[in-house]
C-alpha cells in the first residue's frame, strides 16, 4: 500500500519570487515576517523536519543536526498568485496565461448581463475587503435586497448577500449563473459565495462560503491518481479548487481543526492513493486582516499536532507539508504575496535538502512517481 499526502497550509510564503515586484509584492516573506512580528513563534516539529535549514530561514527558525527526512523551497512557473494558480501547479499543472484580474471592477458589459439574467441590480463592483464591504454597502443591501458584487487582488467573482435577505440557496443559484457568464476572456478563476448575518455595525461572514471554479484546463496528479484505480481524498477546499475533478471522496471543513483531524482520519484508513488537504486559516483569516498573531497562533496549532499525524503515518507513505502562495500579514496590502514555498517532508528515501525547486510542480512529479503512476505532468521528481 501507498499513499501520497499532501498538505497545504494556504498563504504561508517563504520569500520574495524574483518578479514579486511585477505584483507590488517586492519585500514580501510571510513566515519570515511573522516570525519577525511574533518572536515567541517557535515551530519546534517542523524545524525538526528542516524548516530552520531552509535558504533564508538560517538564524530565524531553530536549526537541528538530524531533520526527520526532506526539507526545501520551490519557485512559482505559473503567472499568477492565486489559490487556483498554486494549487494547480503543486498538481502538476502549470498555467501560462494568467487568470484576469480586475483592479478596477468588472466591466460594464459583465455586470449589465450578471444582473439582467438574475433579475436584480448589484451593488459595489470594485476591489475590496470582504469584511470591509459588507460593513459599507451591507446596510443598503438590506434596504434594496441588491446582492453586493465585489472582487480582490486575486482572480474572484465574489457575491456577498445576507441570508435574511437573499437565501442561501438563492445565493448559491446568483454564483452558478456568475460561472457560466465568466468564461474566456473574463474566465475568474473562481467565483465565491459570501453568505453574512446579524445586524447593522455588527455582520459577521459565516461559515456558508462555497466556491465555483473553472475546471483544471489540462490533466493533473489527481486525474492521474483516480485514473490508476486508486483514491484521492480531498479535506477542505481542495474539492472546490478542482471543481470535483479527479476526486472520489471529499471531506468538507469549517477551520484547520477539522481539517487536521478530517486528514488524521484518511491517513488512519487503509487504501492507495491520495490524500490532498488545503488548512485555509492562516490565509482567511489572518493573512488576509493583516493578523501576524492571529497567523503565528494557527502555524503554531498546525505544529503542536504535527507529531500526531507523524505517528499515524503508515510504513509506505509519503508526506509533503507546504504551500500556494504568500498573504504577508506585515505589510500594508492585504492581498496574497507573489512568493516561494516551503517544502517539508517524509518518506520515499528521500532525505536532506532538495534545495531551491524551479516548479511547485515538482510536489506532483514526485507524488505520482512515488506511486509508480506513468504520468505527463509538468515538474521533476526529487524521489
Amino acid at each position: 500500500m501507498a499513499r501520497a499526502i499532501i498538505i497545504v497550509l494556504d498563504a504561508v510564503g517563504i520569500g520574495e519570487l524574483p518578479d514579486a515586484a511585477d505584483y507590488g509584492d517586492e519585500g514580501s516573506n510571510t513566515l519570515m515576517h511573522v516570525k519577525a512580528a511574533v518572536p515567541e513563534t517557535t515551530l519546534k516539529n517542523m524545524c525538526r523536519m528542516g524548516l530552520g535549514l531552509i535558504e533564508d530561514c538560517d538564524n530565524i527558525y531553530d536549526k537541528v543536526d538530524e531533520p526527520l527526512g526532506f526539507y526545501g523551497k520551490a519557485a512559482e512557473v505559473s503567472k499568477g498568485k492565486d489559490t487556483t494558480t498554486g494549487h494547480w501547479e503543486i498538481a502538476g499543472l502549470e498555467l501560462s496565461t494568467p487568470f484576469p484580474t480586475y483592479p478596477h471592477g468588472f466591466p460594464k458589459e459583465v455586470i449589465e448581463e450578471f444582473e439582467k439574467r438574475i433579475g436584480r441590480k448589484t451593488l459595489g463592483n470594485y476591489p475590496a475587503s470582504g469584511t470591509e464591504i459588507i460593513k459599507q454597502l451591507g446596510p443598503e443591501h438590506i434596504k434594496t435586497g441588491f446582492p453586493i458584487v465585489y472582487t480582490s487582488a486575486d482572480s474572484v467573482f465574489q457575491i456577498a448577500a445576507h441570508k435574511g435577505v437573499i437565501p442561501l440557496e438563492t445565493l448559491y443559484e446568483y454564483c452558478r449563473i456568475a460561472r457560466k457568464l465568466l468564461q474566456g476572456e473574463h474566465g475568474v478563476a473562481r467565483v465565491i459565495a459570501r453568505p453574512f448575518e446579524g445586524e447593522e455595525g455588527s455582520f459577521v461572514r459565516t461559515s456558508e462560503r462555497h466556491d465555483f471554479s473553472l475546471p483544471p484546463t489540462g490533466k493533473t496528479l489527481l486525474d492521474y491518481v483516480k485514473q490508476a484505480g486508486m483514491e484521492v481524498k480531498a479535506v477542505g477546499k481542495i474539492k472546490d479548487i478542482f471543481a470535483d475533478t479527479g476526486i472520489t471522496e471529499h471531506a468538507p471543513t469549517s477551520g484547520n481543526a477539522q481539517g487536521i483531524e478530517e486528514t488524521l482520519k484518511f491517513i488512519k484508513q487503509d487504501f492507495d492513493g491520495l490524500i490532498f488537504t488545503n488548512l485555509v486559516d492562516t490565509d482567511m483569516l489572518y493573512g488576509h486582516r493583516n493578523d501576524p498573531v492571529g497567523f503565528s497562533g494557527a502555524l503554531e496549532y498546525f505544529d503542536s499536532k504535527l507529531p500526531e499525524i507523524l505517528d499515524n503515518l503508515h510504513k509506505d507513505d509519503l508526506l509533503f507539508i507546504t504551500a500556494d502562495h504568500g498573504c504577508d500579514p506585515t505589510t500594508s496590502s492585504t492581498d496574497h504575496s507573489r512568493e516561494h514555498i516551503f517544502i517539508l517532508g517524509v518518506g520515499g528515501n528521500i532525505k536532506g535538502n532538495i534545495g531551491t525547486r524551479q516548479t511547485y510542480s515538482d510536489i506532483g512529479k514526485t507524488a505520482a512517481d512515488f506511486l509508480k503512476i506513468p504520468n505527463e505532468l509538468k515538474g521533476r521528481s526529487f524521489l
